[in-house]
């Protein structure tokens, strides 16, 4: 066997090894601690989302049921905020696992959360200025930690604090940090009635566009950006401004209704931190294109019928900000930006279907943006080669989580992005400085409890997984694009 061979081995044998020991159980475990609900109720596969899962973080993160009290001090009912939830939840899911008494004491929803991965590209990479060997490294990174519950009867939070090692590449410079803000989303919710229809209504601060969704198809919380992927591949440099592009470079605030438990509306804003705030939050400022200029609206609307086992939802969701770009990408050492502006008008449509079977989770979800340039700023500062361009990305996605404890879930995945050539923008990219690069990833992963408890419950869960990532086009090239082919091998745990 080969050296590598025996790497990837004895990474699978000691994960193995590390879920027996720890015998894990549920993600995040303060949820579990909070609602006394395993796994497999609230994820097909942490951090897809069942439809229980959707409804408890519609309802604010303030759903009980533990063996905990749920807020700090105790109320007449800690669950008032979440009432159209229970009442959906009666007929959707079993009553949640709790002790005959009533909860006692209340503990911080703290949790916790580390990957460690292997990863194998088919060619070497440049390590340049960073600690890495040009292949076959491992590596702890992401390191987590998040206040993940309620913290009143009605407001609730998931805020995540992150640690990522360093990348490949050139030197960091003064303004790249290794641990960041991550994703923020702090809830207020409650329930009530639009004429005859029951209404839960909420708002939503938080600090990335869609990080606040309810499913799985946008980009926050897509396959496999919020699941879990390698800090040390490389990865296509083009993507819309919507799809992570802005996330901790900006704060938003929003409002939402989800009407009779089938139409999702909401409406936010977003303004762009300046520069020092964002750079003390410990995220690069130039990781963005620039500040906003005034307030970026950003909307979704979302239909999800059911009927029985079977959840249907078809969607759309935007944004359209306009962005005063860097001066420093000229290379000056400016920390201030352009006069002008560059419009963004990102519109995205998605959709999901989910089935439960006896044992089995089976889901598919697809999801289109398209995002229309105007670069006003950017070309007439010699930043762009064209005053317009565009850029799509789609991607269509299967996954079948199999098992209720010892789950194991395969997933596939195409992802495609294409849009117009431009030297000024992607002229450090390869065949004509297009954006184009598509491809395939496919996955199998191990969950060993899905809806029992383990003897650690519920403070531990883990997911051991191997992914690979298939190119057929990478960054414009099509010749070498399997070159950046990747093997990642990761123990996933959460306490």
């Amino acid at each position: 066997m080969s050296a590598v061979g025996r790497l990837i081995v004895g990474v699978i044998t000691a994960g193995a090894a590390i879920i027996a020991a720890v015998e894990p159980a549920q993600s995040l475990p303060s949820f579990a601690r909070q609602t006394g609900q395993p796994c497999g109720k609230c994820h097909t596969d942490f951090p897809g989302l069942t439809p229980f899962g959707r409804q408890f973080k519609l309802g604010g993160y303030t759903l009980g049921g533990g063996d905990y009290r749920t807020t700090i001090f105790p109320t007449e009912d800690e669950a008032s905020s979440t009432k159209a939830v229970m009442n959906y939840l009666a007929t959707k899911a079993p009553p949640a696992a709790t002790s005959a008494e009533a909860p006692k004491i209340w503990i911080p929803p703290i949790s916790a959360m580390e990957i460690i991965g292997f990863t194998h590209t088919r060619m070497a990479q440049d390590p340049t200025g960073s600690p890495w060997n040009p292949n076959n490294n491992t590596a702890l990174s992401p390191v987590s930690l998040f206040w993940g519950g309620a913290i009143t009867e009605h407001t609730g939070a998931f805020i995540q604090g992150t640690y990522n090692a360093s990348g490949m590449g050139a030197p960091a410079d003064a303004f790249t940090h290794h641990s960041t803000w991550d994703q923020v989303d702090i809830r207020y919710a409650n329930t009530g009635k639009l004429g005859s229809l029951d209404v839960t209504y909420g708002i939503t601060a938080n600090n990335n566009p869609t990080v606040q969704d309810l499913w799985n198809t946008t980009p926050a919380w897509g396959f496999p950006q919020a699941y879990a992927v390698s800090t040390l591949a490389p990865g296509p440099a083009a993507k819309t401004l919507i799809d992570g592009t802005l996330a901790a470079h900006v704060g938003g605030v929003g409002a939402y209704a989800y009407i009779n438990n089938l139409l999702y509306v909401e409406l936010s804003g977003y303004q762009t931190l300046n520069f020092n705030a964002q750079n003390r939050l410990g995220t690069d400022p130039f990781g963005a294109p620039g500040l906003f200029n005034g307030i970026a609206p950003y909307w979704r609307v979302a239909l999800e019928p059911n009927w029985g086992d079977h959840y249907l939802m078809i969607g759309t969701f935007g944004m359209v900000s306009q962005v005063r770009p860097w001066i420093d990408s000229m290379g000056v050492n400016s920390l201030s930006t352009f006069t002008q502006s560059d419009k963004f008008t990102d519109i995205g449509f998605d959709s999901q279907y989910q089935y439960k079977g006896e044992n089995y989770w089976f889901t598919l979800r697809g999801s289109y943006i398209h995002e229309d340039q105007k670069l006003d700023s950017s070309f007439a500062n010699n930043l762009s080669a064209n005053p317009t361009n565009k850029l799509n990305t789609a991607k269509a996605y299967a996954s079948l989580a199999y098992g209720d404890n010892n789950r194991i879930v395969f997933t596939g995945q195409y992802f495609n992005t294409w849009g117009t050539p431009d030297t000024g923008l992607y002229g450090g990219l390869i065949s004509g400085a297009s954006p184009n690069s598509n491809g395939y990833i496919a996955e199998i992963a191990y969950i060993p409890f899905g809806s029992s408890k383990s003897p650690l419950w519920p403070w531990a869960n883990a997911r051991l997984g191997v992914q690979y990532t298939w190119y057929n086009k990478f960054d414009g090239d099509k010749m070498n694009a399997h070159a950046n082919n990747t093997t990642f091998i990761y123990l996933w745990m959460a306490q």
